[in-house]
């Protein structure tokens, strides 16, 4: 298995992350710190992350999580801030999927399975994510059109994406955005691209998946259903 796959299959990470770790020199293969990142490992192997000795879960999870503002989006943070993994009651090593900033709450998924990590986040897959954005005055058609055909975020051109007016006031709008990528502090950067500053965000649907009940800082597992259809999008 790739290296990286396995990392992400031991819980630690995604793939992208442990990416990251082995360039960082974070990650020993049979007591060696690994420099070539696309080796292939076994059973037999001993693989290592910041020390620490790793094994695959025989057991995935999956959580959703209502994620409150003011929680990183993270497993673990140097600076001490509240991550969200305070927020999820679980003896297994589970991280986030994706991520949301610090100032954003909503739908937000936890699992120690690496392997549908990546593939419910890579961007061929167009996996909806769905946000409620509340921005300081009134939105323009042309800023309309702007978001919706595309905007530069800064040397990346964002693709299309639904963009609904909800309400508004003469002091703010409420949109509804729907995109299928995920890159850093995108809506917030879309939003800047057009003049407009960004008051509240949250993700209100990803994947089809909702809050429903939950209240902010409340999770819950996935049943089997969920699960499966996550798995065949």
């Amino acid at each position: 298995m790739r290296i990286n796959k396995y990392i992400a299959s031991c819980g630690v990470c995604s793939r992208r992350k442990a990416d990251e770790l082995i360039k960082a020199g974070r990650v020993k293969v049979n007591g060696a710190v690994l420099a070539e990142p696309g080796i292939e490992v076994g059973d037999a192997d001993t693989v290592q992350v910041d020390g620490r000795t790793v094994e695959a879960d025989a057991e995935f999870v999956y959580y959703l999580l209502n994620k409150p503002v003011g929680y990183l989006t993270a497993v673990t943070d140097p600076a001490g801030r509240r991550t969200v993994m305070e927020l999820i009651d679980t003896d297994k090593r589970v991280f986030p999927v994706g991520r949301l900033d610090l100032n954003t709450s909503g739908v937000l998924l936890l699992t120690n399975d690496g392997d549908f990590s990546y593939r419910l986040m890579h961007p061929k897959h167009e996996v909806d994510k769905v946000y409620r954005v509340r921005v300081a005055g009134q939105v323009t058609k042309e800023q309309l059109a702007k978001l919706r055909h595309g905007v530069d975020i800064g040397g990346y051109t964002t693709k299309r994406a639904r963009v609904d007016v909800i309400s508004w006031t003469k002091h703010s709008t409420i949109l509804e955005v729907t995109i299928h990528e995920g890159k850093n502090r995108q809506i917030r950067r879309m939003f800047k691209a057009v003049g407009k500053a960004v008051e509240e965000l949250e993700r209100i649907e990803l994947a089809g998946l909702t809050a429903g009940r939950l209240r902010p800082g409340e999770s819950r597992k996935l049943n089997p259903g969920e699960v499966s259809r996550l798995k065949n999008l």
